[in-house]
């Protein structure tokens, strides 16, 4: 299925799930932590992001990082990691708030959030005027450029859409992408396919080389896995049957591989890490984060080794934090990183309403009526 055509649409529109209240407890638990936990792992990566890991240790002990340290003039602070991550929620809440129009294409709809993206990064702030552009777009604290990916903001330059017959940046398979992905997975209600197609369609908006792409849905498929409850190995297993279907999934396949064996060869070091790479391109990225979450003895120890490393520490991080924060839930975050967190109240605002539209949607808005304040917070427009 290679195309988020009608029949795509009409197959994820019919997937629904009947909630009770323990489900949905656990299940915004799981948005919480795929939230939280990228976004502390990007903020843990913000202040090393560029330095070798000799340098690392050099200013910060023989351990290297061991908390955040100051980034952006602060502590805590997140980079356009964790920016484009909350703009990928964003577009899929408005995305199943316009089903009810009969104009549903999730696609078009992450689309959209991503030019609201953009628009903080060239914007001195939000505004107000734009009632269409709902809630997450006015949060002023996003107004700032924390070092954005040339390929992210090159592929959101215009109005056009990247598709996988055209993609934006043919020849880019940077981590831009797949850094962004792992709420496609929290789709829980949508069968892997749909959820691996909806990711790798919004990765080739910026990022059009299959490696660039695929591994975002890889990390989609991993994330959705372990929403449903699965154990990481086989969230990854499964990843690897779905690449394995497509053309250009061998750089992506191969590091996954590598990750895999790179856990059976001994304990995880720092130069165990680095032989998966430096994180730049997304197989990398993807291959370190899977890694250090396989390996992690709780968040901690999988966030600080996921960004003590000599390459894009911050995109690291946040891979590693989205997988862990998923499979374990907000609770098994560390409170010290929580409270100094940069935007942890939006955080929590976006995550608790993705799950209240993902198991309460049909009280929120239908056919029948819609309530005026979820509507004024995820406009149709």
């Amino acid at each position: 299925m290679w195309g988020f055509g009608r029949d795509t649409v009409n197959a994820a529109a019919g997937n629904t799930a009947i909630w009770g209240r323990s489900e949905q407890q656990d299940f915004r638990s799981r948005v919480r932590g795929c939230l939280l936990g990228g976004a502390i792992g990007d903020a843990l990566g913000a202040g090393i992001e560029f330095d070798a890991l000799d340098a690392i240790r050099e200013a910060h002990g023989e351990e290297g990082v061991t908390d955040f340290v100051p980034a952006f003039g602060r502590r805590g602070a997140v980079t356009d990691d964790t920016q484009m991550t909350l703009f990928t929620v964003d577009g899929l809440i408005r995305a199943q708030v316009r089903r009810d129009t009969g104009a549903w294409h999730p696609p078009t709809d992450v689309h959209r959030a991503y030019l609201r993206w953009a628009a903080t990064q060239r914007d001195w702030g939000p505004d107000e005027r734009k009632e269409e552009d709902g809630w997450l777009a006015r949060e002023e604290w996003l107004y700032a450029r924390r070092a954005p990916g040339r390929a992210c903001l090159s592929g959101l330059g215009d109005e056009v859409m990247g598709t996988l017959d055209k993609p934006k940046n043919p020849e880019s398979k940077g981590c831009g992408a797949v850094m962004r992905s792992a709420p496609f997975g929290l789709l829980v209600g949508w069968e892997p396919q749909l959820v691996f197609q909806l990711a790798v369609e919004c990765a080739a908006q910026t990022h059009g080389h299959p490696t660039g792409y695929l591994a975002a849905g890889a990390l989609a498929v991993i994330s959705h896995a372990l929403a449903r409850g699965d154990d990481l190995d086989s969230a990854v297993q499964k990843a690897l049957v779905h690449l394995g279907t497509r053309p250009g999934h061998e750089e992506t396949t191969d590091a996954l591989k590598r990750a895999l064996g790179a856990v059976r060869q001994g304990m995880p070091t720092p130069a165990r890490v680095e032989s998966l790479g430096e994180g730049w391109t997304a197989e990398e990225a993807l291959a370190i984060g899977v890694y250090c979450a396989l390996v992690a003895e709780d968040i901690r120890h999988g966030l600080l080794l996921a960004v003590n490393h000599g390459g894009d520490s911050d995109s690291t991080g946040a891979i590693c934090g989205n997988i862990l924060g998923t499979l374990h839930g907000e609770t098994a975050l560390p409170p010290v990183w929580l409270v100094e967190l940069e935007g942890r109240d939006t955080i929590l605002q976006l995550a608790d309403d993705f799950a209240l539209e993902m198991t309460q949607g049909p009280a929120l808005h239908g056919p029948a009526g819609s309530a005026p304040g979820w509507l004024a917070r995820y406009p149709r427009a």
